[in-house]
């Protein structure tokens, strides 16, 4: 939890919040990854990519 007060402070501070979307959408990609890497939606997700 501390990361995430560091990037925001730095963020925050630095005026660069062009960050956050870029940082979310990585993290939403990789956890869908994560995720259905075992199931049976996995070959749909995979065609996205």
């Amino acid at each position: 939890m501390d990361f995430i007060k560091d990037l925001w402070g730095f963020m925050k501070v630095r005026k660069k919040f062009w960050l956050l979307p870029i940082i979310l959408s990585l993290v939403f990609f990789g956890s869908l990854i994560f995720f259905t890497s075992g199931t049976a939606i996995a070959p749909f997700i995979y065609t996205l990519f």
